[in-house]
């Protein structure tokens, strides 16, 4: 991946960097918002761009099972089928597949589960889940992994972390010799809105650290998915039921070991105060179903925390939701959010994904301002006190 790194921080491991896709560039530190099944719940994708949304997230497990690959090939990929133009990530399913624990199988070839729609029998590979990721059309792919759970005992995790390793092989080897005759813009470049160089015009390949709460093995994954070689590393295994103290510490015991010269992705993170602490710790890019999912049971993030807006303090409330939301937001009282949230209206979802989504978005983007600045460690400290003041 063509990935520039622009700036460290001088008093933390923050970075401000820029990664070249096929569908357009992202300023990192970003967060991705997450479309599970093509589409972020409850907002159009002119949403996402008032937003300045650079990037999202969508799902392999949820996108296999309906409408199926050959539906979204169909279309062109899944940009054109979603009709959303910048740069996607897809997942490998793995997390999902570790969701469904008590319905599946591990082997060294793959997972065998069933499909928590119909409870018929699946199998997710490495080749398959590049086969599926390939065929969505995504600008960057994820390894398929196999995420241990919390707790675990070292050997569990030392024996898991081996498999993710075996199955990296395999998927970069998959990919080497399947990718560019199988992603729809590399096969048909029209499919592409934009002008793009001959070495962006491609798939790109993220690796996975694993080791659940072992530094040890933290470092030991890090290790050998640098020497299989990938365009970008990601830090999975985090945030499945740990404290927070351990889900730091997995950052901190596998970033040291991967390149300067590539993106660095922290999975399925996290709380506001988390990404800040994971951007001074060298993380670059964040994804997290949170701003959406606490959005569809009323809650709204602030910078003095979150609030419950269907509380009854809020009924009188002639302020927005909070002083620099965004204009399409800024219009409504919390009172007559609060109404709409308890009369059970649409709007409601709507409004409050929005304003989580610009919340989460415009903290990246003051991230980025604050370290090109040189003042990201007084920003970070500044903004966690008081978001954690009350």
């Amino acid at each position: 991946m063509g990935f520039e790194l622009l700036q460290t921080d001088s008093e933390t491991k923050a970075r401000l960097g820029r990664l070249h896709t096929a569908h357009g560039e992202v300023e990192t530190p970003i967060f991705m918002p997450v479309g599970t099944q093509g589409t972020v719940k409850t907002l159009h994708p002119e949403d996402l761009d008032n937003l300045g949304a650079q990037i999202i997230l969508g799902n392999t497990y949820h996108l296999n099972l309906r409408p199926g690959p050959e539906v979204i090939e169909h279309f062109g990929g899944l940009h054109t089928f979603a009709n959303w133009h910048k740069p996607i990530l897809t997942d490998s399913g793995g997390f999902q597949v570790w969701s469904l624990s008590k319905m599946n199988t591990i082997s060294e070839k793959g997972v065998e589960f069933r499909s928590h729609l119909d409870g018929s029998k699946m199998m997710l590979s490495p080749e398959i889940s590049m086969e599926i990721q390939c065929r969505l059309g995504s600008d960057i792919a994820m390894l398929f992994d196999e995420c241990p759970p919390y707790p675990c005992e070292k050997d569990y995790a030392a024996n898991s972390l081996a498999l993710t390793t075996r199955w990296a092989k395999r998927c970069k080897e998959w990919h080497l010799e399947n990718a560019q005759n199988t992603v729809p813009w590399c096969k048909n470049p029209d499919l592409l809105k934009n002008e793009v160089t001959a070495s962006e015009l491609k798939q790109n390949l993220f690796g996975i650290v694993q080791g659940s709460t072992y530094a040890e093995l933290r470092e030991q994954s890090a290790r050998e998915l640098v020497e299989i070689g990938f365009d970008g590393y990601a830090v999975g295994g985090i945030s499945v039921g740990e404290p927070e103290e351990e889900m730091i510490r997995a950052i901190e015991h596998s970033v040291p070991f991967l390149p300067e010269d590539k993106p660095r992705y922290a999975m399925g993170l996290g709380t506001p105060p988390q990404m800040l602490e994971m951007v001074a710790r060298g993380v670059d890019m964040f994804d997290c179903v949170m701003p959406t999912r606490v959005a569809r049971h009323g809650v709204a993030y602030t910078p003095d925390g979150p609030i419950h807006i269907k509380n009854k303090q809020y009924e009188f409330d002639t302020n927005p939701l909070t002083e620099d939301t965004h204009p399409h937001v800024a219009q409504f009282t919390r009172g007559y959010i609060r109404h709409l949230w308890r009369a059970k209206e649409v709007l409601a979802l709507r409004l409050l994904s929005f304003h989580n989504l610009h919340f989460y978005l415009q903290l990246m983007a003051r991230s980025r301002q604050a370290i090109q600045e040189g003042r990201f460690k007084e920003f970070k400290e500044q903004f966690i006190t008081r978001y954690n003041h009350s």
